[in-house]
């Protein structure tokens, strides 16, 4: 068995790559029923978010395990697998675990420390349960993940003070408009009509971080505007006008700075639409939906901005260099952390081996206790045969005490590898023919 990680992020893929592999969460029973159809998957689990969509597997075989997740991303983005190659990456064993950690951590957020991605690894494990996706070494896996990145944000700073992506869409919103007016900084959005597009967890942060920015007021707009008026209640000290996604135009032709997060499949905003609009001057627009709310071609119109995930890396930029010592502490608890997975999970790969030794060792003792019971003739005791066998089974225990407690001891996976193998060639356990 191999546990491999097959993904792509934004370290890897542009956002016109990332949106053509999202799954939303209606949709992961089918794509993890058909991961677990394929012969080489044992056990699947799939994290997706705006930034990343990473396969975690435990493979019969590597090279055919990975083969196959490489058909399903194929399948699902509708690309040629040649074409998604160049920005998938993979990693096996030692490497998966150490990714998976630094990911629940947020040590591989596109805003380093970011606190949601926890909240995301652990959807991850609750859906692929929910779904009997994963059995005990993925679960082990991911529940260790998860308590890893709680250790992180308990033991280290990483996660004070930490932005997010809603905090850096903010961010760039206030760097633009500053640009706009000659100023090359973080200016307020006192002066601007403001709206945001949908009521899910990253629109609420949206209102939170315009909160503290000092917005003057936002427009909320969703197809429900229940669930955006209770939304809206949890800001008491921000004004909200709460209203139907039929306003959008509205909004789009009054508002100069508009927000878009949603759970669309397909772009709600695009140049046709705002070409009919009568517009005031100028208009920004940043998405943070993924896939993208807002069409590549609204960039052509004249007197509007157009910004997306990927363009937040400017001022994700300024807030990194911080962090950077901070990450390096969260580093060391990742590696004690993944150790211990891997001394559990090689210390599993031992059992099946002493297991063989511990019945070839019975069936000796066995033979040889009833050979010499039968020496010693009729007139033995009950409580004597007792003895005896009690004798003969504590030195099968003695023997076997020690090859088993140092190859499910602490050490390097090869030197664990070479004692398994001296073991199985010295006392010929070779694994029965299925």
């Amino acid at each position: 068995m191999h546990i491999a990680v097959v993904g792509l992020s934004h370290r890897t893929a542009p956002v016109e790559i990332r949106e053509r592999l999202s799954i939303a969460e209606q949709s992961m029973e089918a794509s993890l029923q058909r991961l677990r159809s394929d012969e080489q998957v044992l056990e699947a689990s799939i994290l997706s978010t705006c930034n990343r969509l990473e396969i975690y597997t435990l493979l019969r075989h590597p090279e055919l395990g990975v083969n196959a997740v490489g058909s399903f991303l194929s399948d699902l983005s509708g690309l040629q697998l040649e074409q998604l190659l160049p920005h998938l990456f993979t990693y096996h064993h030692e490497e998966a675990v150490a990714h998976l950690m630094r990911v629940a951590a947020g040590l591989d957020s596109l805003v380093l420390g970011e606190g949601q991605i926890l909240s995301q690894v652990k959807k991850m494990v609750r859906l692929g349960q929910e779904h009997q996706s994963v059995g005990p070494i993925l679960n082990r896996l991911l529940n260790q993940a998860v308590s890893t990145g709680k250790r992180v944000r308990t033991e280290t700073n990483l996660g004070t003070g930490a932005v997010s992506i809603s905090s850096a869409a903010v961010e760039l919103a206030q760097l633009k408009v500053g640009q706009a007016r000659g100023v090359d900084d973080l200016v307020p959005l006192d002066q601007e009509q403001i709206a945001v597009v949908g009521a899910g967890r990253m629109s609420r942060l949206l209102l939170q971080h315009l909160q503290a920015k000092g917005a003057p007021g936002v427009v909320l707009l969703n197809r429900t505007v229940e669930r955006a008026e209770l939304m809206a209640a949890d800001f008491p000290g921000l004004p909200v006008q709460c209203r139907p996604l039929a306003d959008l135009d509205h909004c789009l032709s009054t508002c100069s700075l508009v927000f878009t997060s949603t759970a669309a499949d397909d772009p709600i905003i695009d140049a046709a639409r705002l070409g009919k609009l009568n517009r005031r001057s100028s208009l920004m627009l940043v998405d943070i939906g993924v896939p993208r709310n807002i069409a590549a071609d609204v960039a052509a119109l004249q007197g509007v901005d157009s910004f997306d995930v990927d363009d937040l890396q400017e001022v994700v930029a300024r807030n990194q260099e911080a962090r950077r010592e901070i990450a390096a502490e969260a580093e060391v608890l990742l590696q004690d952390e993944g150790r211990q997975f891997l001394d559990w999970w090689d210390g599993l790969e031992a059992v099946p081996v002493v297991n063989r030794l511990r019945t070839q060792l019975e069936s000796i003792r066995e033979q040889e206790l009833h050979k010499a019971l039968s020496r010693m003739g009729p007139d033995l005791s009950a409580r004597e045969r007792k003895v005896v066998e009690a004798l003969s089974k504590g030195i099968i225990n003695k023997i076997l005490h020690t090859p088993m407690t140092n190859l499910r001891a602490p050490q390097p996976r090869q030197q664990r590898h070479n004692a398994m193998q001296v073991l199985q060639d010295l006392f010929e356990l070779n694994e029965p023919q299925s």
